[in-house]
C-alpha cells in the first residue's frame, strides 16, 4: 500500500490537493515517485473553468505529463526496472502507477525538468507533421502559448520560412522571436492580414496553425492561408466559429486538418502519420541534442502545494507565463 498527494479539480474554479492510496500493482504496472509534473495551459485550464467542448463534471483529475523515478514494478515488466528516470502521460500527483506500455524510458543526460515537456512538444509535432511541411513554405502560428512556441520550434526545424508568429502579448512574441519566428505580430497594433500577405509577397501562407482555441481566430487562420494552403486545427476550440466557406476555403481550395492527439495510429506509423511512442522518442532525442528548446518556455517552478496558484496565473498572467511545472520532489 503507497500513499500519496494529487491535485483535484472539486468544482467549476477549484483547485485542491487530496489525499489517496495506490495498493499492490496490478500486472503490466509501474510505480513512479514524481520529480516534476508540467501543467497543459489551454486543455487544463479549460477543463477548470468549464469551458465548452469540456467534461463540466467534477471532480476532476488533471494532468498528463509525469516525470519520475520508478521505485517498483509489476513482476511481468521487463522493460524497466528500478531506478530509471521515466516520462508517463500521468496526473499531477507524487506517486502514480502508469502502465509499462504507456510509459517512456528517459535518456541519459537529459534533465527531468526538460523531459517533462515530452507529452505536449509530442502534441504540437503531430500537428505540424500533419500540415506536411516542405523546406521553403511560408507558414503562419496564431497564438504564441506553450503548443504554439514548439509548433513554431518544429516549423523551423522543417525548414519553414518565413515563420510569422501571432499572438495578444508582447512577451510571448518576444520570446517566440528569440526562439523560431522571422516575424512576430500583434494584432492589437497591426493589421495582421495585410501584414501576413505583405511578407509572403501576396501569396499568403502556405501553413497555418490555429493553437489558441480561440473561435475567432479560427477564421483569422482562414484568411491568412493562400491558394490551395494547409490550415490545422492544433488548439481545442472552445466555441462555435461562423464562417463563410466559400471565399475563405471553397475558392481558394484550403485543406482544413483537425489534429486531435487522439487521432494518431494505434501501433505503426506511416508518412506524416506518427503514433505517440515514435513521436516522443524523436522528442527526447531533439531535447537532448537542444535542437528543441523547452528551457526559455518555463516561466516558472513552483511546489506542488502552490498548484492553486499556478492555474491562477496561467489564466490570470498570459502577459508573462507560457509554461509552469510542479515540482514534488519534497512530497
Amino acid at each position: 500500500m503507497w500513499r500519496g498527494i494529487g491535485v483535484v479539480f472539486e468544482d467549476k474554479g477549484v483547485v485542491s490537493l487530496e489525499e489517496y492510496e495506490i495498493g499492490s500493482l496490478e500486472p503490466g504496472r509501474l510505480l513512479v515517485k514524481t520529480f516534476y509534473t508540467l501543467i497543459s495551459p489551454g486543455t487544463e485550464t479549460a477543463f477548470l473553468l468549464g469551458l465548452p467542448n469540456t467534461p463540466s463534471v467534477y471532480p476532476q483529475y488533471p494532468g498528463y505529463s509525469n516525470v519520475g523515478v520508478v521505485e517498483d514494478l509489476a513482476e511481468d515488466v521487463e522493460l524497466f526496472k528500478v531506478g530509471d528516470i521515466v516520462a508517463s502521460p500521468s496526473r499531477h500527483a507524487s506517486i502514480v502507477n502508469p502502465k509499462a506500455e504507456n510509459t517512456f524510458k528517459i535518456p541519459e543526460g537529459l534533465d527531468p525538468i526538460e523531459a517533462v515537456f515530452f507529452y505536449l512538444s509530442a502534441i504540437a509535432l503531430q500537428g505540424v507533421r500533419k500540415s506536411e511541411p516542405e523546406i521553403g513554405e511560408s507558414a503562419v502560428v496564431l497564438g504564441l502559448g506553450l503548443i504554439g512556441q514548439l509548433a513554431a520550434q518544429f516549423l523551423a526545424l522543417s525548414g519553414a520560412t518565413p515563420i510569422i508568429g501571432v499572438d495578444l502579448y508582447d512577451y510571448r512574441v518576444k520570446v517566440a522571436e528569440s526562439l523560431s519566428i522571422d516575424y512576430g505580430l500583434n494584432p492589437l497594433k497591426i493589421d495582421v492580414a495585410s501584414e501576413v500577405y505583405r511578407v509572403t509577397d501576396g501569396r499568403g501562407a502556405s501553413i497555418v496553425i490555429e493553437s489558441t482555441g480561440n473561435p475567432e481566430a479560427v477564421n483569422l487562420a482562414f484568411k491568412l492561408a493562400g491558394r490551395r494552403g494547409r490550415v490545422v486545427l492544433l488548439g481545442s476550440t472552445r466555441g462555435l466559429s461562423t464562417v463563410n466557406f466559400y471565399s475563405d476555403v471553397h475558392r481558394k481550395g484550403l485543406i482544413i486538418i483537425g489534429a486531435h492527439n487522439s487521432i494518431r495510429p494505434r501501433t505503426e506509423s506511416s508518412r506524416w502519420f506518427w503514433n505517440l511512442r515514435d513521436d516522443v522518442e524523436v522528442v527526447f532525442k531533439l531535447l537532448s541534442k537542444k535542437r528543441l528548446k523547452v528551457r526559455e518556455l518555463i516561466s516558472s517552478i513552483l511546489d506542488y502545494r502552490s498548484a492553486g496558484e499556478a492555474y491562477r496565473l496561467l489564466i490570470d498572467s498570459k502577459d508573462r507565463v507560457i509554461s509552469i511545472a510542479l515540482d514534488w520532489r519534497r512530497g
